[in-house]
């Protein structure tokens, strides 16, 4: 007896240790998609078996899948109106995939990785992969407790300052869950809404309009700006000198020109027609939620199918570009286009090196920089290149600045259509869940296998031979 439970533990000691083996030969960006897919996985099947989550009949699989794509990716699109097709407790299901698609992903996944004895790093977002080389005052241990403590500190304001502004027209009781609601959705960039038309029924408060701004902008700034923003204001209660690095000045010097120059051309696209019935100050309001939203928030307080062209493409620009590493957003990422625009400016003065602020950037960065603006780029263009054989064939589709603004907003994980969604085919479903997965998950994996040490095996080159550009 005693041989028998010698030999049992022999070999699940063994097991156990090439278990071990296994999990540790999984790196970090493969686990970031795991844990994207195993949420989706649950998330699905909560909203095919789970009782008392629909008003009416429940979703099919199809659409199952691509309302908690929507929900994990943090992107807002929808099939069905979250308003009126959930129950409170089928609302409350998706909100609680909004929150851990996008706050637990990033936190979460960190203390897997530490509870495990692996090497420490959030790579897979861009957040601290090199947060010992971007910001060296920023300590590993407390970014990830401030990420929890952002978060759940400003969706709390925020759903707090949401109840007072809402009370005296809705009541205590009825506002409070759609602030809940709304607060979590615009701090993690998700767009979904307990209200069919979105926004657009608050389109004339402007207290509103700049709480969700306020939410909007502190989830798509970047958890590691924020650290920097807090100790820097820490340091001067202090009378301390803080010195923020280029990361933080070029993520928070962008999203002010973004916003600001995206403010004035909607303010002149949109004046005279779908902000043309407002007051001067509701004007000003919403043509600036116009400029932030886009930047992958996904709410809206006009009907996109009635702006003009010139408003739409600027959308599909803002939507392109998205929030800032490490945050909640999609796109690009403001640091892209910082250094991408910071590149062509040093070649331009005939500069080898790109430099901002008395600090040079490294050509492995500025390489990583465009070769994920070179790959967004490329999904995109094959995304609208589907979604227009498969959605232009048939009636009520749209046009091709549909099926443009529908794959951009789906890719770059903002949630904006123009009416488009709902009216997708099969094959044009399957497309945005694809796109809106590789959205969340793609670039940053790419960015992480980037930065990976290189191997002895990599050390040689091929011969140079020169190409003709231009």
């Amino acid at each position: 007896m005693q041989a028998d439970a010698s030999t049992w533990f022999d070999k699940w000691r063994i097991g156990d240790a090439r278990r071990k083996g296994l999990w540790r030969r999984i790196n970090e960006p493969q686990l970031f998609v795991f844990s994207f897919l195993l949420l989706i996985a649950t998330g699905t099947l909560g909203l095919k078996l789970l009782p008392r989550l629909y008003t009416g009949a429940p979703l099919g699989w199809l659409d199952s899948i691509f309302t908690i794509t929507s929900a994990v990716c943090v992107t807002g699109l929808t099939v069905v109106d979250t308003a009126t097709y959930f129950t409170f407790w089928g609302q409350a299901w998706i909100l609680l995939y909004i929150q851990l698609g996008g706050l637990g992903i990033i936190a979460f996944t960190s203390v897997i990785i530490v509870a495990l004895g692996k090497r420490l790093s959030l790579r897979q977002e861009g957040l601290s992969a090199s947060a010992a080389e971007i910001a060296p005052h920023v300590s590993r241990k407390n970014l990830i407790r401030d990420v929890i403590l952002f978060t759940f500190g400003i969706e709390l304001l925020g759903a707090t300052a949401l109840w007072i502004v809402w009370t005296p027209e809705m009541g205590w009781r009825s506002a409070a869950w759609p602030a809940i609601f709304h607060s979590i959705s615009a701090f993690c960039n998700a767009g979904f809404s307990t209200w069919s038309d979105s926004l657009m029924g608050h389109r004339g408060s402007p207290a509103t309009l700049g709480i969700v701004m306020g939410l909007i902008m502190l989830g798509g700034i970047g958890f590691l700006t924020l650290e920097e923003l807090a100790l820097w204001g820490h340091a001067r209660r202090r009378r301390r000198f803080f010195r923020i690095s280029i990361h933080s000045r070029l993520v928070l010097a962008t999203t002010a020109i973004l916003i600001v120059a995206g403010w004035g051309f909607f303010s002149l696209f949109e004046w005279h027609r779908t902000l043309a019935d407002m007051t001067l100050i509701d004007k000003l309001v919403n043509a600036l939620f116009m400029s932030v939203t886009p930047r992958t928030a996904g709410f809206n307080t006009v009907d996109y199918g009635a702006t003009t062209d010139s408003t739409n493409f600027l959308t599909i620009l803002l939507m392109f570009i998205g929030g800032s590493p490490g945050s909640t957003a999609g796109g690009i990422k403001t640091t892209a286009l910082a250094l991408i625009a910071l590149l062509g400016w040093s070649r331009l003065r005939g500069r080898t090196l790109t430099d901002v602020w008395g600090r040079s950037i490294p050509d492995e960065t500025i390489q990583r920089a465009v070769g994920l603006t070179v790959m967004a780029f490329i999904v995109v263009t094959i995304g609208i290149f589907i979604l227009t054989a498969s959605e232009l064939r048939g009636q009520g589709a749209g046009g091709f600045m549909h099926c443009m603004f529908e794959v951009t907003s789906a890719f770059n994980t903002v949630g904006l259509s123009m009416d488009l969604t709902p009216h997708l085919s099969d094959i044009g479903r399957w497309t945005a869940i694809s796109l809106m997965f590789l959205g969340r998950v793609g670039p940053l994996t790419f960015a992480a296998a980037l930065a990976r040490e290189r191997s002895g095996s990599e050390g040689f080159r091929f011969a140079y031979e020169d190409v003709v550009v231009g």
